[in-house]
């Protein structure tokens, strides 16, 4: 399975102490280099710096068409770790891309790619018996504790998944 990642997903997968979620569900994930210095440049954040240098399932590569990446930043507004996570997981015939931010899902839907957010790797993650209702919740919890926003239509989505 090819999975890319954008900047979001990673950080809070992290704030909720869930990053290794990732390589349990997905192996490697691959982020494009723009996405890797969103997460390391930086020092106010050093252990999750840390975290992220020493990550082992993350897998940095570069894009190829360094020329998409500007106009569909250009046309769509997106910041560069965004448009280079969709450019990433177009060049790679990716499964699925993991993004959090609702424009970015509006322009990959239109390409084409397959999307998922932090809200459903939790929600795999519960499926697949990797976490219990209460650990989800509590994942909710500390992202809200992080100034992270999850949105409430989101959050009764999950709701009733966890319902099954």
């Amino acid at each position: 399975m090819i999975v890319v990642s954008d900047t979001t997903p990673i950080i809070s997968l992290m704030k909720a102490g869930q990053l290794e979620l990732l390589q349990k569900l997905f192996g490697i994930v691959y982020i494009p280099e723009t996405v890797y210095r969103e997460l390391t440049d930086n020092e106010a954040f050093s252990e999750e710096v840390r975290m992220v240098q020493e990550c082992e399932f993350l897998y940095v590569q570069k894009v190829d068409n360094g020329k998409s990446v500007t106009i569909l930043q250009n046309f769509t507004g997106l910041d560069a770790g965004e448009s280079e996570a969709i450019i990433l997981a177009d060049e790679m015939n990716s499964d699925v891309l993991l993004m959090d931010e609702h424009k970015g899902w509006q322009v990959a839907k239109k390409l084409g790619i397959t999307i998922t957010g932090t809200i459903g790797i939790l929600t795999q993650a519960f499926d697949e018996g990797m976490l219990t209702k209460e650990e989800v919740e509590r994942c909710i919890e500390l992202l809200k504790e992080s100034g992270i926003r999850v949105s409430e239509k989101l959050y009764q989505r999950l709701n009733m998944e966890m319902g099954k």
